[in-house]
C-alpha cells in the first residue's frame, strides 16, 4: 500500500518529523506506506498510489472561485492549487480514497465548484476566532455531526473537540458534497461526497495533530482502511488479469 500526502514545500522538508508523516504511523501505517508529496515533486504518478491526503497550507487561488483576492492575509501558492486540482481529478477517476485536511477540504470545495470565506473576519460576523493561539495538539471548541449517513458517523456521535487553525472556510458548497459537521457557530467542518464515490471525506481542523484523541485517530484509521482495500482491489485485479 502507498499514500501520497500532499503537503507545502515547507513541511516535505520535514520529512519523518511531519506531523502528517507521524499522526498516519499513529493510525497504523507503516513508514515505507508514506509518501510526502509537492508540486515540485518529481516522476509523480497517482496510479502509484493507493490514496490521497490533501494537507494544510497556503490559501486557495481566489481566482479558481471566479474572486479577485481581497485581503493582504490572502496568501496563495497557484502551483500547489494547480497540482492538487490535477491531483484529485486522477485520484477521482481511479475511484482513490481520497482525505482533504483544513487547506484540502477548502481546495476539495473550490474543485467541486463552491466558494471560500476569503478571510473570517472580514467576510463574516463570527466572534469565535478560528486561527487558535492556543498549543496545536489543544482541542479548543465542538464540531457537530449533522449527518448519520456518513463516514464521520462511524467514527463518532454528537460532537467532538477540535483544533483550529484557519482564517478561512467553505462559503458555497461544492456540487456533489455533502456537510456532515459544523462547528458551534455554523460554520461547515466536515465535508464528504453526495454520491456514491466510495471515500471522500475532509476535515477543516487537523486531525494529525491530536491524533493521540480515540476520535481522530479512528478518523486516520478509517482513511487507511480504506486505503488497504483500494491496494487489495487491485492486486486481486492484477492476479486476474494475468
Amino acid at each position: 500500500m502507498k499514500i501520497a500526502v500532499s503537503v507545502s514545500e515547507k513541511e516535505k522538508a520535514k520529512g519523518k518529523d511531519s506531523p502528517y508523516f507521524k499522526a498516519l504511523l499513529t493510525a497504523g501505517a507503516r513508514p515505507e506506506e508514506i509518501d510526502l508529496v509537492t508540486a515540485g515533486t518529481s516522476n509523480f504518478r497517482v496510479e502509484d498510489f493507493d490514496g490521497i491526503l490533501l494537507g494544510g497550507g497556503e490559501d486557495v487561488d481566489p481566482a479558481l472561485y471566479q474572486e479577485e483576492k481581497r485581503y493582504e492575509n490572502v496568501k496563495v501558492n497557484r502551483k500547489r492549487d494547480d497540482f492538487e486540482f490535477k491531483l484529485l481529478d486522477k485520484a477521482r477517476d481511479s475511484c482513490l480514497p481520497v482525505f482533504g485536511i483544513c487547506r484540502g477540504t477548502q481546495l476539495i470545495n473550490v474543485k467541486f465548484g463552491g466558494s471560500l470565506y476569503q478571510d473570517l473576519k472580514n467576510d463574516t460576523e463570527i466572534d469565535f476566532d478560528h486561527r487558535q493561539d492556543e498549543e496545536r495538539d489543544e482541542a479548543t471548541h465542538n464540531v457537530t455531526l449533522t449527518e448519520p449517513a456518513s463516514h464521520l458517523a462511524e467514527v463518532f456521535q454528537g460532537h467532538c473537540r477540535v483544533n483550529s487553525f484557519h482564517h478561512q472556510a467553505i462559503k458555497r458548497v461544492g456540487h456533489g458534497l455533502k456537510v456532515t459537521a459544523y462547528s458551534e457557530d455554523g460554520l461547515v467542518e466536515a465535508v464528504e461526497a453526495a454520491d456514491d464515490y466510495p471515500y471522500l471525506v475532509a476535515v477543516q481542523w487537523h486531525p494529525e495533530e491530536i491524533a493521540e484523541q480515540p476520535v481522530q485517530k479512528r478518523m486516520l484509521q478509517q482513511f487507511l482502511d480504506q486505503c488497504r482495500k483500494t491496494n487489495e482491489e487491485r492486486r486481486k485485479n492484477a492476479s486476474a488479469a494475468s
